[in-house]
């Protein structure tokens, strides 16, 4: 099928499929995630789902057998401006999508993809991530979570910290210490295992938004499958290092802002225009600057995606996206704010509409952007040494 046809294609089934009500902005107290948790507001939010999902449009590159609907990248972005023309949702998003998934379609066994893969692509299950420990945060690799093997198990205690969306998680993908006599990038093992038990607890974080995202997450002789190792037993910083390219590249976007606010509209309605420009000239430079460069970087990452010969996972070159990507998502809020003045000051009240107060909340939750995922004085040491080749 040629790409004009599938375009088409793709046009006719999204017009026909998504309702009304998920061509709107997402709430930010919203979340289109599935799992055994899954609470949804919107009834359209779960039948939005589940269409994409039969599609394999949750995970369109994803091979078919797992849930995918096989589409190569070309096909791949297609859906996504189709999406955009329309201003559809995204109908799932997650770790399960973003991180482990691709982990598992890298390193995992042909049995451990058919069992958490689909699961994955269908919102069946909902997946946390148990990487960053109190005293291990930048230097993950000095995590203490510890992992002893029982039979056919392993018996897990420690504690992670900023586990996003470990109340609502049914399984976690985790960094635990298997050998403690080994330098500690050698003794990790990268295992999964399911929440719901009787040694697993947590503890939501409640941030300067107002939102709990992030969990304290809490292991008391917690049970590991061995089968659930993933990769080799002490060779799990292989595939954590690899997970954390991943998600790199899905916290820097690259898409030039789909989805989020668009700040020359904003202006336009708070400021005023004259001859159809935003009043304030000065404003109107920055926005048009911040503009140019979301098209940049979004050209950018599609030139990258399209010069990769390989469906493997990121290079480094994700933490120049990451880097990016967090900045410019952080100058597009900062924009908003000189935009909208006051009016996106608010906390409650009758003076602020839902749309102000969730902006609000959105501009708080970006300042997280340049930490979470590796903050970016580690990004900047990575893009110096591993993709500019700068000696120490």
């Amino acid at each position: 099928m040629s790409i004009d046809a599938f375009r088409t294609e793709v046009r006719g089934w999204l017009e026909e499929n998504c309702p009304e009500t998920m061509r709107t902005p997402m709430p930010a107290d919203e979340y289109p995630g599935g799992g055994r948790r899954a609470a949804f507001k919107n009834p359209d939010t779960e039948i939005w789902m589940r269409r994409c999902a039969d599609k394999g449009f949750t995970a369109p590159t994803w091979p078919r057998e797992y849930g995918g609907a096989g589409l190569d990248a070309m096909q791949a972005q297609v859906l996504r401006q189709e999406m955009q023309r329309i201003k559809a949702r995204t109908p799932l998003v997650g770790m399960g999508l973003s991180m482990i998934g691709p982990a598992l379609l890298e390193f995992g066994t042909d049995e451990q993809k058919a069992e958490h893969l689909p699961k994955i692509a269908s919102g069946a299950i909902w997946w946390c991530q148990g990487y960053s420990e109190p005293n291990s945060g930048s230097d993950l690799a000095s995590l203490q979570t510890r992992a002893v093997a029982d039979g056919d198990e392993y018996v897990i205690n420690g504690q992670k910290i900023w586990t996003s969306g470990a109340d609502k998680a049914d399984w976690i993908f985790c960094l635990v210490r298997t050998d403690t006599q080994a330098p500690k990038h050698n003794g990790i093992t990268f295992i999964l295992f399911d929440m719901d038990q009787p040694g697993v607890s947590v503890k939501p974080i409640k941030l300067i938004s107002g939102l709990s995202p992030f969990c304290e997450t809490f292991f008391e002789d917690a049970r590991a499958l061995r089968k659930n190792v993933i990769g080799r037993v002490n060779e799990g910083w292989t595939v954590a290092k690899r997970l954390l390219q991943y998600e790199r590249t899905m916290i820097g976007g690259g898409d030039g802002g789909s989805g989020r606010p668009n700040v020359a509209s904003v202006a336009r309605e708070y400021v005023g225009s004259s001859g159809g420009k935003i009043a304030d000239a000065v404003l109107r430079d920055e926005i048009t600057t911040h503009a140019m460069d979301d098209r940049a970087f979004g050209l950018t990452v599609r030139r990258n995606l399209e010069e990769s010969r390989s469906t493997q996972a990121p290079s480094f070159v994700s933490s120049m996206f990451k880097l990016y990507g967090t900045e410019q998502n952080k100058k597009r809020y900062e924009l908003l704010l000189k935009s909208m003045g006051s009016q996106m000051l608010g906390w409650e009240g009758e003076a602020f509409s839902a749309e102000e107060l969730d902006t609000t909340r959105a501009w708080l939750r970006t300042k997280a952007n340049s930490i979470e995922g590796g903050t970016s004085e580690v990004q900047l040491n990575i893009i110096a040494k591993r993709v500019l080749g700068l000696p120490d």
